[in-house]
């Protein structure tokens, strides 16, 4: 990471009972990795965020974000079918 990408970083913290994690059967810090994955995935097919943005908030490369999309089966494509037949069609 960049040095000033950290000087410009925020930490947030929440509060969770304990028994969520076990019941995850996740350490703090593999939840907190796998909720910012699941965040940005939300975000990106809700169309909140670009791909490249995503894989930044999930802290991955923009390769392995596209494997996390996969993992939670949402499209690495922003747009509908009947957008690219549009697209496609249109002159």
């Amino acid at each position: 990471m960049k040095k000033e990408a950290i000087m410009d970083m925020i930490q947030v913290s929440i509060e969770l009972p304990r028994e969520i994690i076990s019941a995850l059967r996740q350490t703090p810090e593999g939840f907190v990795r796998e909720m910012r994955v699941a965040a940005a995935v939300k975000w990106y097919e809700n169309g909140v965020v670009s791909q490249s943005k995503a894989a930044e908030i999930a802290g991955l490369s923009r390769a392995e974000f596209v494997n996390a999309l996969n993992r939670f089966k949402v499209s690495p494509f922003q747009y509908g079918a009947d957008e690219i037949v549009a697209e496609v069609t249109r002159r």
